[in-house]
């Protein structure tokens, strides 16, 4: 009867251990419901911003706009983001970042078909205006659910999510080339919105439906020292970080807010130079480097099928090379890269130089925007958002009348200086962990 005892009790030991062991494994899948569900709203969000890249040169003409006048109007889109994205950081914290990531994304899906309807800069600029809102509220949302994932994976996959809306801007550029001559403005942004509502519909079942990831809660000042808080001390190194950088997510001492600050400044200059990209890269390849007009979406999809095979590594790059190292190496590849495109004489060369540019940029802003919503939750991802879409706030001004002035190829090495300083600030950041 003892032995019999003991057996019984081994077993119940064993079950209780295997449960317990079940449970803590489950939040590791690779690749769960909610995290396929998230990935295609980044997917979905890459599509239909890029549906309205390529459709630019066409709206430009239907609003009759000069380089500046086309920037002051693009302006519009990034003040309607930047607006939204402080008020989505805190309906996140109230609601949750899965239901406001749904209805930010059906908001989108709505205002791509609106630009293809101005026949005015005006006009243009009013409903570039809804489409930022939509736009700057999925972008923060979405990065916030990302974060929680992270956080409950424990392994850092911010650069997979980013991979989708990259491989998004890939599907919406290649279609948007091969339709150029096919399908009106107005015809194409409404299939585009169509069915970006469609997978909104289907992904936000999955997602809402999903057992719910814990929030990352902001930290206090020199909080998480101790190895407290989501994902300190597992073996990748915290919520997103490589093993070598932990301490750069957990500051010891350092004030929160500099850090979201610090990687926010990252997020703008890398968002500068994507926006620049989205916005001035077909007008470049057809007015200066006089490419057509199905060249120049080829051009755009070139950079970004770059920029999705450059995320698709992200996760592992990160974790062999430390994250500082690949920001590093990736700001000075895409510096290198913006000055072949925006200087060469020839298509195929320009289109390299976009490529370049397009791996170079692949991870600044998702490490920037995971560091800093690891380090300060739903807010940290707004103010780092915020910050890094004001880079898009101020791009396309920047551009615009730097190429009335000296001309379009000049300004765009602009962007060769802020991929520089974006190689070199997440260093400033390493010091203060």
């Amino acid at each position: 009867m003892p032995l019999r005892n003991k057996i019984r009790s081994h077993r119940h030991t064993d079950e209780s251990s295997s449960q317990s062991r079940s449970t803590t494994l489950a939040p590791d899948r690779p690749w769960g419901a909610a995290r396929l569900a998230l990935t295609a709203f980044f997917a979905v969000d890459g599509f239909l911003f890029a549906a309205w890249v390529v459709r630019i040169p066409d709206i430009r003409s239907q609003v009759s706009a000069s380089h500046s006048a086309l920037g002051l109007a693009l302006l519009c889109l990034s003040i309607g983001a930047v607006l939204t994205m402080p008020v989505v950081g805190r309906l996140c914290l109230r609601y949750g970042s899965r239901p406001v990531t749904v209805g930010s994304l059906a908001l989108l899906g709505l205002a791509v078909p609106l630009p293809a309807h101005a026949h005015s800069v005006l006009s243009l600029g009013a409903v570039l205006l809804l489409f930022g809102a939509g736009y700057g509220g999925a972008n923060v949302a979405m990065n916030s659910a990302a974060v929680d994932l992270v956080a409950q994976l424990r392994r850092p996959v911010m650069p997979s999510f980013h991979a989708g809306y990259s491989l998004g801007g890939l599907v919406g550029a290649g279609f948007g080339g091969l339709l150029a001559d096919r399908l009106t403005t107005a015809w194409a942004l409404a299939l585009g919105g169509l069915l970006g509502l469609a997978v909104t519909v289907g992904a936000g079942i999955v997602l809402l439906r999903s057992p719910a990831a814990p929030m990352v809660a902001p930290e206090r000042d020199g909080a998480g020292a101790a190895g407290g808080g989501s994902g300190s001390g597992s073996g990748e190194g915290g919520v997103a970080m490589g093993p070598a950088e932990n301490s750069t997510v957990r500051p010891t001492g350092a004030p929160v807010r500099l850090l979201v600050l610090t990687l926010g400044f990252t997020a703008l200059c890398t968002a500068y130079g994507e926006g620049a990209i989205a916005d001035w890269t077909t007008l470049h390849l057809t007015d200066d480097v006089h490419a057509s007009a199905g060249t120049a979406a080829a051009g755009y999809a070139a950079y970004a099928f770059a920029m999705t095979s450059g995320r698709v590594g992200g996760t592992w790059l990160s974790i062999r090379l430390g994250q500082n190292r690949l920001m590093l190496l990736g700001g000075l590849t895409a510096a290198a890269g913006m000055l072949v495109a925006a200087l060469a004489p020839a298509v195929p060369l320009a289109i390299g130089g976009f490529i370049l540019v397009g791996l170079g940029l692949a991870n600044l802003f998702p490490l920037a925007i995971a560091r800093a919503g690891a380090a300060g939750g739903p807010q940290g991802v707004a103010l780092a958002s915020t910050l890094g879409y004001g880079g898009m706030l101020i791009g396309p001004v920047v551009i615009g009348f730097l190429a009335d002035a000296a001309g379009l190829p000049l300004a765009l090495t602009t962007v060769a200086v802020a991929a520089t300083t974006a190689a070199l600030l997440p260093f400033a950041v390493g010091r203060r962990g």
